[in-house]
């Protein structure tokens, strides 16, 4: 009796297994890039300027177009200075500044529709208006399922963002300008 019902759960598992259905609709267009379709982008805003508000202190804001994914991650990177005409040197933030008059604090927060980066302190930040006025930022936005994915499963040094360009095959040479 054993063997019988045995030899018919294999003809079963062989029959089922062999059954094939319509092929389903295509799915969504995606972008051309690696890891399926999925690309990194760097986006930057050049000479801003933080604004001010009794609620949120100092802060620029700007919408992300397109949206981007519940999944994707978001990380900034502030202009600090540079070694030569071509040799950013580019800071992750949040980051704390320490000046001669206090401590200053470069954060952000972002949906999947727009950014807020912050500029707050232990003093009254219009002292240092070099800290607020004329800022550049680099916004890198990489997509979720690189956290995942073949080679991009180990992360690189995110406060690193010549690491990040590379980890991701980022094309930093044509940065697309945020207004």
């Amino acid at each position: 009796m054993k063997k019988i019902l045995t030899l018919f759960a294999v003809i079963g598992l062989i029959a089922f297994s062999s059954c094939e259905g319509p092929e389903g609709p295509p799915g969504p267009p995606g972008q051309d890039g690696q890891d399926g379709g999925l690309i990194a982008e760097v986006f930057e805003i050049q000479n801003v300027n933080f604004d001010f508000n009794s609620t949120d202190g100092y802060n620029i804001y700007r919408k992300l177009t397109p949206n981007i994914y519940d999944s994707d991650v978001v990380l900034i990177y502030r202009l600090a200075g540079t070694v030569n005409p071509t040799t950013p040197i580019w800071q992750q933030i949040p980051r704390t500044l320490y000046v001669s008059q206090g401590e200053l604090d470069y954060d952000f927060d972002f949906s999947k529709a727009d950014f807020t980066i912050y500029a707050g302190g232990t003093y009254d930040l219009a002292l240092t208006p070099d800290l607020i006025r004329n800022q550049t930022f680099r916004i890198v936005i990489i997509p979720g399922a690189f956290s995942t994915t073949g080679k991009s499963a180990s992360k690189p040094d995110y406060s690193d963002y010549n690491e990040v360009i590379k980890k991701y095959n980022i094309d930093d040479s044509n940065v697309k300008q945020i207004k």
